[in-house]
Order: C-alpha cells, then sequence, then structure tokens
C-alpha cells in the first residue's frame, strides 16, 4: 500500500548574506587605486571623453563608442541599428549577425536564444537563462546573481550594440569568459520625433513599432512600443511578445546631466523541445511529441527594468558616473508534468570615476569603478501540473516544493591606459571581487546552503598603432565566473526515488566552485583602402568550467533532472576574423563584401574519462558573409551565406549534430532624405534542414538517435517598411 504524503505549503524565506566582507576583499586595490590619483601632480592633459574629434570632425555618438572601442587592446566590435534595421529585425539573433566570436541562435524563432562567445555558457541551451556574458542596457546591467532572463532584449528601439569579448570588457566590470554585450537605447537625440515600422511574412509572423523622441531644450526623451507575434514554423512553437523601451534625459547644467530608463515587456512562448538528428533531416517542422502532449510553454508574465545614470563632469579632465537599476523577472514555466514559478528581482549599483592626465611627462587615462549586483527575493515554486508517473495520486496545483535563493556580486575595478612610447600604450588592471550565494529548500524539508569568495583578477595589455589605421594588440587577464544562484541547487544531493513528485528533486545546494580562466590573446585590427578588419586568437587555460547535463529527459513519467557540476580542466582557444571592404564603386554605385569567421576550439585538457574530447554545444567553424550591391538612390539588392560545422551533442563524443551551409537574399529602398525604408528579406532559400543548436547529453552509450537538437526555421520570406517623420 502507498504511503500518504501530505502536501502542504511553507512559506518561509532565507535571509540574503552579508556583505560587509567585500571590504577586506576589496581593500587592495582600493589603495592602488587612491594612490595611482596621487601621482598625477603634473600639467593635465584635456581629453574629455563627450567631445570626441577625429580630424576635425565632431563624432556622432556610436562613431565614439567605436573609437573607444579600438582604445581596448583586445577583440571588439560594434554593430549600428541601421544595419540591422535594413532587414528582419525578429530576436537578437538579427542583432548579434556577422559578429566575429558571437554565437547566437534562436530556436522556434523565440527569444531565447543560444548565445556564447569563446565559449562561454557553453552548457546552456535555448530558452535557459544566460551565462558567462554579462549583459547590459546603457551601461547598467541586466545580467545579475541568476544570470540573464532573456525576454527584455527587444531588437527595436536600439542606437548601437556593443561587443567586448572576453577580459576586454573589463571596464565594464565584466568578470566572465565570454566578455560583455552593451545594448544603447536611441535617445530624443538620435530618434526621430514620429516613426512606424511594420514587418510581416512566413510562419505568421508580424510585428508593429511605433516609437517617438525630442528635444525639447534641456529635455530630451524616446519611447519605442512593439508588439509581436508568430505562429511558428515547428508545430508547439507559437510565440508573442509586446513591450515598452523608453527613457528621459534632462541636462540640470553643462556639467551635470541624469537620464532614467525604463523597460517593461510581456512574452509567450510555446516550447517545441529537441528533436532527434533523423527527425530533423525528415521533418524539422515537427515538435518534439512529449512537449505536445503536455502543450509545453514558458511565458513571462511582465518583467520590468527601471535605472538611472547620472553624469558630472567634475573639470576638463575627470569626469564621475554613478548609476542604479531595479529589475523584476516573474516567470511561469509549464514544460512538463510539473510546473515551476519563478520570482527574481535584482538591484544593481555601479560607480565609475575617470581622468586624463600626464603622468611621468606621458598621456595617461585612469578608470576607477564599482560594480554591485544582488538578489532582493529570488525563489522557485514546484507544483504538480500533470497527475501522472511520479505525480500520480497528487492533485494538480499541489506545491510539493519551494525553494530560495540569494547572492550578489561585488566587482571593484581600476584601470590605467599609458602611452609609453608615441602610439605604444600599455593598459593595465586588476579588479577584485566578491560573491554571495545561498539556496534553501524550506518545504517540504530545510537544508540551507551558503557560500562567499573573495578574489583577485589582473589584467596587462599593449597596443600599439603601426600606422594611423592599422593597429596590433596583445593582452593576458583572468576570469572569475562564480555559478548562478539557481545553479547550486541541481541534483545531487536529491530526493530518493519514491518520493512522489519529488523524487530526483534537489533538496540541498552543491559545493560548486568559481569558474577561472588565465587567457592570453594577440591580434590586430585596421582599415586599408575601402577595407576595415580584424583578426585575433586566444587561448583560456579554464579551471572548474561549469557545466550541466540532462540526466532525466521530461516525459510523462517524470519531470527533467539536470545537473551543474565542475569540470577538470579544459582550454578554450580560437580565432575570430571580419572582413568589411567595398569590392566595386562607380557613379553612385557599390558593391560591398562583409564577412566574419569563428574557429572554436574546446576541449578537456586531459580528463579522467573523456580524455582530450571536445566540449559539445558549439560548432568548431561558423562563418557568416554578405555580398550587397547598393545605388546612391537608396536601392540595395543582396544575397548571404551562414555555414556552420557539425557539433557534438554529448561529452564522449559519440553522437554529433550534421553541418550545414544556408543561404539569403534581400532587397530595399532607403530614401536618402525622406523617412520610408522597406525591405525583402528571404531566409534559408534551399529550405535546408539543420539544428540551429544543441543541448548536450553527458554520454550517449548506444547508437540510438537521440532528442538534443533544436531545429532552424526552414525557407522564410519576410517583409516590412517603415516611415519616420523628420
Amino acid at each position: 500500500m502507498k504511503k500518504k504524503v501530505n502536501w502542504t505549503p511553507h512559506k518561509g524565506r532565507i535571509a540574503q548574506p552579508s556583505t560587509h566582507r567585500v571590504l577586506r576583499a576589496l581593500s587592495a586595490s582600493a589603495v592602488l587605486c587612491m594612490a595611482s590619483g596621487a601621482i598625477y601632480a603634473q600639467q593635465a592633459t584635456p581629453q574629455v571623453e563627450d567631445t570626441v574629434v577625429v580630424k576635425g570632425k565632431a563624432l556622432k555618438s556610436s562613431e565614439k563608442a567605436k573609437a573607444k572601442l579600438d582604445e581596448v587592446p583586445g577583440g571588439t566590435s560594434l554593430v549600428g541599428s541601421d544595419t540591422v534595421e535594413k532587414g528582419r529585425a525578429s530576436t537578437n539573433e538579427d542583432v548579434l549577425a556577422y559578429q566575429p566570436g558571437v554565437f547566437a541562435q534562436a530556436a522556434g524563432g523565440a527569444d531565447g536564444l543560444k548565445i556564447s562567445i569563446r565559449g562561454s555558457g557553453i552548457n546552456r541551451g535555448t530558452n535557459f537563462f544566460r551565462s558567462g556574458v554579462l549583459f547590459m542596457f546603457d551601461g547598467l546591467p541586466v545580467t545579475g546573481p541568476g544570470g540573464t532572463p532573456y525576454e527584455l532584449f527587444e531588437p527595436l528601439g536600439l542606437s548601437y550594440t556593443e561587443i567586448l569579448r572576453g577580459a576586454n570588457a573589463f571596464d565594464y566590470g565584466a568578470l566572465t569568459l565570454g566578455g560583455a554585450i552593451n545594448y544603447v537605447t536611441k535617445t530624443g537625440y538620435d530618434a526621430a520625433p514620429f516613426e512606424v515600422r511594420l514587418e510581416g511574412g512566413s510562419f505568421g509572423y508580424r510585428k508593429e513599432q511605433v516609437s517617438f523622441g525630442k528635444v525639447i531644450g534641456a529635455l530630451d526623451y524616446y519611447v519605442s512600443l512593439t508588439d509581436s507575434s508568430r505562429d511558428g514554423y515547428q508545430a508547439q512553437s507559437k510565440s508573442s511578445s509586446r513591450g515598452i523601451v523608453a527613457n528621459i534625459g534632462y541636462k540640470i547644467n553643462p556639467d551635470l546631466d541624469t537620464r532614467f530608463y525604463f523597460r517593461y515587456r510581456e512574452t509567450k512562448n510555446q516550447q517545441p523541445g529537441l528533436l532527434t538528428r533523423e527527425q530533423i533531416a525528415q521533418d524539422p517542422s515537427q515538435a518534439n511529441a512529449t512537449n505536445v502532449a503536455l502543450d509545453s510553454a514558458r511565458n513571462q508574465p511582465g518583467s520590468t527594468w527601471i535605472g538611472n545614470k547620472t553624469t558630472l563632469r567634475i573639470d576638463d579632465v575627470s569626469k564621475l558616473e554613478v548609476g542604479f537599476n531595479y529589475h523584476d523577472y516573474p516567470i511561469d514555466q509549464q514544460i512538463g508534468i510539473s510546473s515551476g514559478t519563478w520570482g527574481f528581482t535584482d538591484v544593481s549599483l555601479l560607480a565609475n570615476y575617470s581622468r586624463s592626465d600626464t603622468l611621468w611627462g606621458k598621456a595617461s587615462n585612469t578608470k576607477v569603478g564599482v560594480l554591485f549586483t544582488k538578489h532582493l527575493d529570488a525563489y522557485l515554486d514546484s507544483a504538480v501540473r500533470r497527475s501522472t508517473g511520479i505525480n500520480a495520486g497528487v492533485p494538480v496545483g499541489t506545491l510539493y516544493r519551494h525553494a530560495d535563493y540569494g547572492g550578489s556580486d561585488t566587482v571593484l575595478h581600476a584601470s590605467n591606459d599609458l602611452e609609453i612610447a608615441p602610439s605604444l600604450w600599455l593598459t593595465s588592471g586588476l579588479s577584485a571581487i566578491h560573491t554571495e550565494r545561498s539556496t534553501q529548500v524550506t518545504f517540504p524539508s530545510n537544508e540551507p546552503y551558503s557560500r562567499s569568495t573573495n578574489d583577485l583578477a589582473p589584467r596587462i595589455g599593449l597596443r600599439y598603432n603601426i600606422t594611423p589605421d592599422v593597429q596590433i594588440y596583445g593582452n593576458a587577464s583572468r576570469s572569475v565566473e562564480p555559478p548562478n544562484s539557481w545553479a547550486f541547487l541541481t541534483p545531487p544531493p536529491s530526493y530518493p526515488t519514491g518520493s512522489g513528485p519529488l523524487s530526483g528533486a534537489a533538496r540541498r545546494g552543491l559545493d560548486l566552485k568559481d569558474q577561472k580562466a588565465n587567457t592570453l590573446e594577440l591580434g590586430a585590427r585596421g582599415k586599408a583602402g575601402k577595407s576595415e578588419w580584424s583578426l585575433s586568437a586566444y587561448r583560456s587555460l579554464v579551471k572548474n568550467e561549469l557545466l550541466s547535463v540532462e540526466i532525466i529527459p521530461a516525459s510523462l513519467g517524470v519531470s527533467q533532472v539536470t545537473a551543474e557540476s565542475n569540470a577538470s580542466a579544459t582550454i578554450h582557444q580560437g580565432v575570430e576574423a571580419s572582413l568589411a571592404n567595398v569590392l566595386w564603386e562607380a557613379g553612385g554605385q557599390r558593391i560591398s563584401l562583409r564577412q566574419a569567421y569563428t574557429f572554436n576550439d574546446f576541449k578537456f585538457k586531459n580528463d579522467s574519462k573523456f580524455g582530450k574530447n571536445e566540449l559539445p554545444g558549439i560548432p568548431r567553424h561558423f562563418y557568416q558573409a554578405e555580398l550587397q550591391y547598393a545605388h546612391t538612390s537608396g536601392f540595395y539588392v543582396g544575397v548571404n551565406t551562414q555555414a556552420a560545422a557539425g557539433n557534438y551533442a554529448d561529452y564522449a563524443n559519440k553522437y554529433r549534430a550534421n553541418g550545414y551551409t544556408l543561404f539569403g537574399a534581400s532587397a530595399g529602398f532607403e530614401h536618402p532624405t525622406d523617412g520610408w525604408k522597406v525591405f525583402l528579406d528571404l531566409r534559408n532559400l534551399g529550405d535546408k534542414h539543420y539544428a540551429s543548436s544543441t543541448t548536450p547529453l553527458y554520454s550517449v552509450n548506444t547508437v540510438a538517435d537521440q532528442a538534443r537538437f533544436a531545429a532552424g526555421d526552414g525557407f522564410g520570406a519576410f517583409a516590412g517598411v517603415s516611415y519616420a517623420f523628420k
């Protein structure tokens, strides 16, 4: 006879851990920063960042940002919104295309991309919190101790996007292996007074945007409203979203300005699930049978992000920037026979001081900053969604586990750029890091877990301008990446088999270690005639890499069980290259070609079980290119391609996705003076069957096909029109 279990909720909450120990961890770096400030007693060399001038020409905001990125001795890139909006702007896959070192692929046309830079977050599949990259809006963090939720990343309404790979995001306070992506919103200064945009096409896709911005004396504002939906290429892949992006700025006086930011977005995404290699080859429009039977979906009922940034120009050579943001992001996960109701609320604070001087007669730029992020509240309620399998006999809606998460990250960073010789710059920096993590299952048991860590991450680099347009660089750095707060609470230890809905669920936090990596990077970038290029090579020796695998796949009988752990030593190395050049130009006509190639070599160093096997989940080769003809009248037409090598789906390297090559075409018209734009965007012209991303297993011990792959879209045609009233 089965033992009757009395399931009753418990509303306990774990107290947030104290952060006072951060002062001790940061003291050495703070003393270094204060000492460096005391050295600057000589004549200052004015170099105000907000008034960048190149060859006597004042630059617009995106050009200023590009000039600053070129001062980083490492791999960086910038994506202008004008380029993105010449075609479909559905998800951030469209924003991050043609960027070296970046792997960004959507699944089912939804927002939950798999994004990896230099193998960061290689363990995460699509529709997971993103890990390994610091994501920011306007220099304020979206990423918190739990990672990065994806529902706020609307690709429209942006001015430009900065990508700083690896430790090149040091001055943002990023310490992750992948670096940082900073999405910069339009303001009243670079937006049209009123603009309307419509997109539509295959798979029932439609999207509308209305935006407006204006400058009124010392005040400016920008507001963008979007609404979109898609029936989906696959079965069980309907999605919809709607949201608002807004900011308002005010120049209090010539030396003091402030800007408030607001983002809100709701999303609903059905989940088609993963397919086998054979299923994708035969019919990638089908969905995983279990996902269909369970009507799996992941919804974000309404996420809010509010921030402020205030800048004080202290004098001609120094400024202080302070900011904060509040982020609330609930999640309703209806995927398996159990549901997950997540609640997260984070707060972040930052302060950055920068100044330009002469040091020992040499030009010197110094930055000192602090970045703090913290869970105000974070929890997961797990409840019965289907009374089948291990949930048999338990009423639908019954809460069977409540877990609380706590965490905070504090990073104090100080860096200096010193021109040690004409055109030769030395970049040095040191970050002090304090992290706290805690978990507690308060129902049905009560087993708390907590930990805190202190660490240092140095960085040193050189850049040399061979000519004003050609630069070579190199850097050595260290990254320190703590696990996401919720990752500690993955099995084992877990509740034993026979515990009903609790079977296999974690009951106490794991003792996970921080992932650390030492990286060496060499590269060059430049311009030659009408060509612009970049090339970087890097090698990272990673210790305790955070990897996760699915132990038990979701079915009609059991819930999905995924475990996270630290790996043995691994190596991440690769090459990142980009080239944009004009092939022909005459009489107001131009043919141009842009290309991006990434070589990924991620592997175990010498694992006791897997030897020097490749790490699964990311293709070894990834290439994108676009050839375009443009006329001075505003007409353009082009063809493009994307090619990816096959990648393994397990750590034993026994099962892999097939490689693929896709072709596309586009055409459009952008009026040179009026605000009209129209476009036609054709994707996957050959209707290729392919896997857009891979979610790894630990080891495939049989030759049976495994459902590990997210299907990419088939042939699709999309069109759009926009008009900006000027």
